[in-house]
């Protein structure tokens, strides 16, 4: 299994938890606040679950790179993700319908989730030292001498 193969399990797995935090969370936050709790927990749940997706996904395009190019392109995504996080709590907390509540845990129920995952998928993969090596044929009785 190579390093693209394990981020694109993430990122499937990643998908299945953001279904699963809509329907769960959505309707608990429903039942809780209404249209605000609903909303509050599918907007928490959306920024966690997109900055995570962002991750995976800039390391699947950096890993095709050199390193320094990948590292720019990994660090680049991340100095982004945080500028982007910031502006959004900042135009949230502002909107009158948002359970601070609501959006809170879900935010933090989805990035527990998602750490989860990377964990999860990153220690039950078999991946050597070194991945995305192509090794030479075998080596023959001419090569040997």
């Amino acid at each position: 299994m190579n390093v693209s193969q394990i981020l694109t399990k993430v990122l499937k797995y990643t998908g299945l938890l953001a279904v699963l935090l809509v329907v769960v969370g959505g309707t608990i936050g429903f039942l809780v606040d209404g249209t605000d709790g609903l909303v509050s927990v599918l907007l928490g749940t959306a920024v966690a679950i997109l900055f995570s997706a962002v991750t995976a996904a800039s390391m699947i395009v950096a890993v095709k790179f050199q390193l320094a190019a990948f590292f720019g392109i990994v660090m680049g995504s991340w100095l982004l993700k945080m500028v982007l996080f910031i502006v959004a709590l900042l135009v949230l907390r502002d909107l009158s319908f948002i359970n601070p509540v609501a959006l809170f845990i879900s935010l933090v129920v989805a990035i527990v989730g998602t750490v989860a995952i990377d964990t999860l998928v990153v220690t039950k993969s078999r991946v050597g030292y070194v991945s995305d090596v192509t090794l030479p044929g075998p080596i023959t009785q001419d090569d040997a001498s």
